[in-house]
């Protein structure tokens, strides 16, 4: 039984002898299911659209909920209704008040089949049977409000990256030539005094370190642009698990060296259409991260797993301190980072080509550890 089912229940309290009440109940009703039917209809008709064929929908609702089991297959049939009452537009409101009318309905047949207490006995059942309706119901209108909200969210961090982008696009152009040009006046300055009686090593060791400079300043504009132009995706048919292996062969040596052990067990084939390249520098960016976080004698785990259907999803987890809460809302923005050295656009660039994949990425932090899920399209 699902946590949520569970857990409703449980507070509720619908019980064995609720169930039992409930089951009885369904033949005694059921002379009345037309009626209930169309009074349950006519709610539907005051307070939003009423569905293509109702009838058969309501009455194979009314005998599930009464007949039972309360079990997982009936959490995911009323998350389906849920789903689907989603798509077509019904609001939450006009759930509440077509519910009520078949909570309405059912009393006022149960007070003529029953006298007093055994009347009560089972309006407390029917009550509770509701309850766990709208409880389920209602967690699909949460889930569907906390959905909108993380994709307002991306849709806000994907123009503040494209935004970005334009600018390092910009500045990248503007930078590349000086640079270039420094780095070839360095060049022939360094021959020059070489071929020249001025040979001596204290003057050409500045020039090595100019050099030094200039070529960590050009892998940076390089990542610069990486970021703001990205290629277009090559997407193919591609093995997930045979990238994330060659992710994992190139990274344990680093591993190695800060005594972290990267673990990836079996895992079958998973078939995805992905951008190879793109997708081994999305993984190896969180490995690395991963890696850099956590401290000797932790680990660092990888997992391929399908998500859903028409999606993939990749998990990278270690056991690292955790992201701090004030970094955590900053962690994709370029040119931010907490590392001295860092140029702050891994997690950028990361963020940047799982959006080119229609994918997302969600981040678990606690200070036992951090999880990153990517979960990308098939196709």
């Amino acid at each position: 039984m699902t946590d949520l089912l569970s857990e409703v229940i449980g507070y509720i309290g619908l019980d064995d002898r609720d169930q039992m009440l409930l089951r009885d109940l369904h033949p005694r009703l059921a002379p009345w299911f037309p009626a209930i039917i169309e009074e349950v209809v006519v709610a539907l008709g005051r307070h939003g659209r009423v569905p293509a064929s109702p009838r058969p929908v309501i009455l194979a609702w009314m005998s599930r909920g009464l007949l039972g089991p309360h079990d997982d297959a009936f959490f995911e049939d009323r998350s389906r209704a849920g789903r689907e009452y989603l798509q077509t537009g019904f609001p939450q409101h006009a759930m509440f008040a077509t519910m009520n009318a078949l909570r309405m309905a059912y009393t006022s047949r149960i007070l003529e089949l029953h006298a007093m207490p055994q009347a009560a006995n089972v309006l407390r059942a029917v009550n509770k049977l509701i309850d766990l309706e709208l409880a389920v119901l209602l967690r699909c209108y949460q889930a569907d409000g906390e959905e909108k909200v993380m994709q307002r969210e991306r849709r806000i961090q994907v123009d503040k990256i494209a935004a970005m982008q334009t600018l390092s696009n910009g500045l990248a152009h503007e930078v590349r030539n000086p640079l270039n040009a420094a780095a070839l006046q360095l060049e022939l300055l360094e021959r020059r005094l070489r071929r020249s009686v001025l040979d001596d090593p204290k003057l050409v060791e500045p020039i090595q370190v100019a050099n030094h400079e200039l070529a960590r300043l050009t892998a940076m504009l390089n990542e610069f642009l990486q970021f703001a132009r990205p290629p277009l995706l090559q997407t193919q048919d591609q093995d997930i698990v045979d990238i994330v292996k060659h992710v994992v062969e190139v990274e344990r040596p680093l591993a190695k060296r800060r005594r972290v052990e990267l673990k990836f067990p079996y895992h079958p084939p998973v078939i995805a259409s992905v951008d190879s390249a793109k997708l081994h520098q999305i993984i190896q960016n969180l490995v690395r991260n991963g890696v850099e976080a956590t401290p000797p004698g932790g680990h660092v785990e990888l997992a391929v797993t399908n998500g859903t259907d028409a999606a993939v999803r990749i998990r990278v987890s270690d056991d690292g301190p955790g992201i701090p809460a004030e970094v955590l809302p900053r962690i994709y923005e370029p040119f931010f980072s907490t590392k001295e050295s860092g140029t702050g656009m891994g997690m950028a660039i990361v963020h940047s080509l799982v959006a080119m994949h229609r994918g997302k990425i969600d981040i678990a932090t606690s200070p036992t550890g951090t999880q990153f899920d990517v979960e990308l399209p098939r196709s």
